[in-house]
């Protein structure tokens, strides 16, 4: 067993495990850490605590101090040298007339490096504006180039369902997110409805799908054969995942009717195999989820790391 601490860099972000080194902390104080890009002003979030070590990916590194008085002025003005940072970054772009969009600067903890995140279609020679941001700030400097979902992460917003973004609220890392999440969900494969903000595919299919997968396990998919108990054998007509109940369609001497059931109280005569295609929607509309599932997967390749 090793004991822990879980800190942030940035909310959101990840969380990273680190070695308190006896110094009992609560959730919310502030630690210097040793990162692969230096020393960086870190939030606690998870509090001292007993895991086990095959949980840990990477050997820990201890922390080096708690943050002093003295450290989070140091951070508060680096913040403030961030945005006057932005504004002349965006001078030199215009004057070097580089088609990107200057998204975030960032100031790393020591000043040994600063960072411009931008977007941008396709690469940039952005060589000659790296030597005048160098010569202005007289510290390493480095250009980023980031995605539609670390830009979204970025600028924040609100989502569809009027709620602040997962990314901006509380999701550390982006996964994979794919078409059929949204069709096992019963969602409508309208392109427009199922992307978010950054035009991917929205994350909240993925952080549900474990429920929607537990749940469609119990379930008969439509088309199954089933039997209710009093009026016999039917054919499921559609299925309501997260009430598990089935609507069955039976026929008798006057025609069909539908009846709904919970799925327990259903017999499984025959299911039907499940079916990988998309199906209901236009070629045009199957074109571009298509694209936005190969958008997703380069995105993933690319992600941002934290540390």
């Amino acid at each position: 067993m090793k004991e822990i601490i879980g800190v942030r860099f940035k909310r959101p972000g990840k969380i990273y495990f680190f070695d308190p080194k006896h110094n009992k902390l609560q959730k919310g104080q502030y630690v210097i850490v040793e990162t692969s890009m230096g020393e960086e002003y870190a939030e606690v979030v998870i509090e001292n605590r007993m895991i086990k070590e095959e949980k840990i990916e990477n050997p820990l590194k201890p922390i080096i101090r708690v943050a002093t008085y003295k450290d989070k002025k140091h951070y508060e003005a680096n913040k403030q040298k961030e945005k006057e940072a932005f504004d002349i970054c965006l001078k030199q772009i215009k004057k070097h007339k580089l088609d990107m969009n200057l998204i975030d600067v960032e100031y790393k903890f020591d000043n040994s490096k600063l960072l411009f995140y931008f977007t941008a279609d396709g690469r940039i020679d952005f060589r000659e504006l790296v030597k005048d941001l160098a010569a202005i700030f007289k510290t390493r400097i480095e250009l980023r180039q980031i995605g539609v979902r670390d830009e979204i992460k970025r600028i924040g917003g609100n989502g569809i369902c009027g709620r602040e973004l997962c990314c901006c609220s509380f999701l550390g890392n982006f996964e994979t997110v794919s078409i059929k999440m949204a069709k096992e969900q019963n969602i409508s494969l309208n392109p427009s409805k199922i992307s978010g903000n950054c035009g991917r595919l929205m994350c909240c299919l993925k952080y549900e799908q474990e429920v929607y997968e537990e749940k469609l396990a119990k379930l008969p998919r439509v088309g199954a054969i089933v039997e209710a108990e009093e009026e016999g054998e039917g054919i499921v007509d559609s299925v309501e995942i997260l009430k598990e109940k089935v609507r069955v369609k039976f026929k008798d001497k006057d025609g069909f009717f539908y009846k709904k059931f919970d799925a327990k109280d259903l017999k499984l005569i025959k299911d039907v195999e499940e079916k990988d295609e998309i199906s209901g929607i236009d070629k045009e509309e199957l074109k571009e989820l298509k694209e936005l599932e190969k958008l997703e997967e380069q995105d993933i390749k690319e992600q941002e790391d934290d540390i």
